[in-house]
């Protein structure tokens, strides 16, 4: 596999020694990836290293550099003699292939080999998708055997994926060869509980517990189905084995990183596993940790998602802005947010406000960093700096990108300073768990969104009260909706008010620890772009990859 990095990749032996784990607790995949076996977390007792959260405002299409921005300031800490392990999400393929491309970062800020990472790594995600397949098979034959408990063949909940964009598989008829014919859709693989429940389960038995949990569907009855009913967990379990120890690679400065699960940040909760940033806190003073989107959708998941499940609160948020996304917040067409525009950049700063009162609200010190693009002109760059001092918030330019650690030292200083000052006292979750879950849902988007209230689609109020009736209402909620804007509907831009959010859909999702709330129009399987990146991916004939990181 080829590797953007400008120097030779370290041995990951070298990589593992430097994070402090011995050569026998990995198991290499080949010279530059390993595994890390959970005993070595085990064997190292309660984890004490602070987490920083690299979150965003609002972000544009084109995204505006989070994994840049967290990988540079891993390359910058450790730089400035922090002892720091980055931990990120895997990608999925289907953006590699589809709009997005690689998800390792970029220029001078990539976790390597990045090819690997990219495509099958470790085979994680494979295996997540075996897991899942295997529980969807085990229903349909439990259909067609019309075992009890009896499923509702109407009201069938788990469904088939695979890690690919593929529109076509939204909505199919599965059976036709035999068994009972059904509507059924497949889901992308990120996208899949099975992959929520890697992310979240603390060792091999939380995993088997969650496993069981899952409710596949609901019985004639109209109780829920779950997959220890189907006798599945334990075989789903075992094919996650080895998908459950993180990974180690490295930053292309050579630093230690731990990229492990990849549920996305809109279905779930958009994050990397906590298994790895428990064994991240256990290793290093500082962990890096990026969540998916801005502060509304990741760093929000983050704290009552994660947070519920035993994850740790995060002291500091480094709150990405681009000029870019300010001047489209601002009002700019996105055929000109590349052209200088100062007065659309104080326009979009409220975005900026709000982000960084949603993180302080959330309990985290936030430190803004201006993520530098080529277009960006000093009276722009000077307005948002101006900005954050009006919020009495640090902030730095970085120019990690072009510069690797060097450029994002600025902002490491920041981070170093604001992290050693610990959690703020005031601030953290919004709602416990004994708040009704309509109640919750309207929490969120009251004081992360700005919403003026909700408005609930009356299947999705059903399936509310039903989860309560259930047992599940004390879940934390998981709300869906797009990530271009503070509403539901993308084409709204910067920071509205009075607006209302309207909730289509929800699912329990019991083996995860979460209710599904969809809000707005969310699709669980992408489709190919219109100029899709599998355009640009190629293979050389001396085996280099191109076109993916």
């Amino acid at each position: 596999m080829s590797t953007t990095s400008h120097r030779p990749l370290r041995p990951i032996v070298e990589v593992a020694a430097e994070a402090g784990l011995e050569p026998a607790e990995i198991v290499p995949y080949g010279p530059h990836m390993a595994k890390v076996p959970l005993d070595a977390l085990a064997r190292r007792g309660e984890a004490r290293g602070r987490v920083v959260l690299v979150t965003a405002i609002t972000p544009t299409p084109a995204g505006e550099g989070k994994t840049v921005t967290a990988v540079g300031l891993a390359q910058g800490l450790r730089r400035l003699g922090v002892r720091t392990v980055l931990c990120l999400r895997q990608p999925s393929m289907g953006p590699v292939f589809g709009m997005k491309g690689g998800g390792t970062g970029g220029g001078r800020c990539t976790v390597e080999p990045a090819s690997s990472i990219n495509l099958h790594f470790t085979g994680d995600f494979h295996a997540v998708a075996a897991a899942t397949n295997l529980l969807a098979a085990m229903v349909d034959d439990h259909l067609s055997r019309e075992r009890t408990p009896r499923l509702d063949v109407r009201h069938i909940t788990h469904h088939r994926v695979l890690d690919v964009n593929d529109r076509a598989l939204r909505s199919a008829v599965v059976g036709l060869g035999g068994g009972l014919p059904r509507e059924e859709r497949f889901e992308i693989t990120a996208a899949s509980e099975v992959m929520a429940v890697l992310a979240l389960a603390a060792d091999y038995a939380d995993l088997r517990r969650r496993l069981g949990r899952i409710v596949v569907g609901t019985s004639s009855e109209g109780t829920p189905v779950t997959a220890d009913d189907l006798r599945a967990a334990g075989a789903m379990a075992v094919l996650l084995r080895e998908a459950l120890q993180p990974n180690l690679v490295q930053t292309q400065e050579g630093g230690p990183a731990l990229v492990h699960a990849g549920p996305f940040g809109n279905i779930a909760h958009g994050t990397s596993s906590l298994i790895s940033l428990r064994l991240a806190q256990a290793l290093a003073e500082v962990v890096v940790v990026e969540a998916g989107f801005g502060a509304d959708l990741g760093a929000e998941k983050f704290v009552h998602v994660v947070g519920a499940h035993g994850g740790p609160q995060p002291t500091t948020a480094v709150v990405v802005a681009t000029v870019r996304a300010l001047r489209h917040h601002g009002g700019v067409p996105p055929d000109r947010v590349e052209q200088p525009d100062v007065a659309a950049v104080h326009a979009g700063l409220p975005q900026l406000g709000h982000h960084v009162r949603l993180v302080r609200r959330l309990g985290m010190r936030p430190v803004v960093c201006v993520n530098r693009f080529a277009s960006d002109t000093a009276a722009e760059l000077d307005a948002v700096l101006a900005a954050a001092r009006a919020l009495d918030v640090p902030a730095a330019v970085c120019e990690a990108y072009a510069t690797g650690g060097a450029g994002a030292e600025a902002l490491a200083r920041l981070v170093r300073d604001a992290t050693a000052q610990g959690p703020l006292q005031e601030g953290g979750r919004l709602y416990g768990p004994e708040m009704p879950l309509r109640a919750k849902v309207e929490t969120v988007a009251r004081q992360v969104y700005g919403a003026a209230g909700v408005v609930f689609a009356p299947p999705a109020a059903r399936r509310l009260a039903d989860a309560e009736r259930h047992g599940f209402g004390r879940l934390p909620v998981c709300i869906a909706k797009t990530q271009y804007s503070l509403t539901d509907q993308p084409q709204i831009r910067g920071v509205p008010a009075g607006f209302e959010l309207h909730v289509r859909e929800a699912a329990v999702r019991a083996g995860a620890g979460f209710v599904l709330v969809v809000a707005g129009d969310i699709s669980t399987m992408p489709g190919l772009p219109a100029r899709p990146r599998a355009w640009e991916i190629d293979l050389d004939p001396d085996g280099t990859v191109r076109g993916i990181a």
